[in-house]
């Protein structure tokens, strides 16, 4: 004769098989896992009307006095995520990379945001402390804004893309029409601080991770005759 399984029975197989999925849906993220980052330009011959942050800001390259107040020695106060952010852009500094930027509170007159403007100068350096393949490489008339960051008292005061906005404008003075960035496809914050600035996607970086991250292929797919468009962003 057949037992019919109690509910307690079906309750418990159906937490179990959902874990096994959830565990096998893990392994496979580790196994292999996919990635989309955008490439934005800004074309300077184009107007961009003139806006402000909630505060107010000027722009000028970094100084050592402005980089001790951004990249402290003591990072205790920070998130885990922050001190990773903050020590990965520590090992710029000593680097012969492009200029450092930075955003200035004009009511405190303390440093509130910082970038890097590279060109096709920075190449080689570029190639050697990025990934292989992260970023193309720079034409002549191109220039590449990377490595922003805001500190965490400064951050949903748009700062971002009005610091962006005039920074990007340095990049004429070197002779460069067009400014070029990266932003990963899921940050929709950030997409849309960038098309405030006068940027729009034009590449696509498409990466696949194979086998815990140990085997990663890279490739860039040209979007300007595409319609895709991030979402969210517009």
């Amino acid at each position: 004769m057949l037992s019919v399984p109690n509910s307690v029975q079906v309750a418990a197989e159906l937490v179990a098989n959902r874990r096994y999925a959830e565990f096998a849906r893990r392994c496979a993220g580790l196994i292999v896992e996919n990635r989309a980052t955008y490439g934005l330009r800004r074309d300077l011959g184009l107007p961009l009307a003139e806006f402000e942050a909630k505060t107010p800001i000027t722009v000028r390259p970094a100084s050592s006095a402005d980089m001790a107040h951004l990249v402290p020695s003591d990072l205790s106060a920070l998130s885990r995520k922050d001190r990773v952010e903050v020590n990965t852009r520590r090992g710029f500094m000593d680097e012969r990379l492009g200029t450092c930027f930075v955003a200035i509170d004009r009511e405190k007159n303390v440093p509130c945001y910082f970038q890097w403007l590279m060109t096709e100068a920075d190449n080689d350096t570029i190639q050697r402390l990025f990934p292989k393949t992260w970023f193309p490489r720079l034409q002549s008339g191109e220039a590449l804004l990377e490595n922003a960051y805001t500190p965490p008292a400064y951050r949903g005061r748009g700062i971002m893309s009005a610091a962006m906005a005039r920074i990007a404008l340095r990049a004429a003075d070197l002779g460069c029409r067009h400014v070029i960035t990266f932003v990963e496809s899921t940050n929709i914050p950030s997409l849309r601080g960038c098309r405030k600035a006068g940027f729009e996607p034009y590449l696509m970086r498409e990466e696949r991770r194979l086998v815990f991250g140990l085997v990663r292929l890279r490739r860039f797919r040209d979007l300007r005759a595409d319609e895709t468009r991030p979402a969210g962003m517009y």
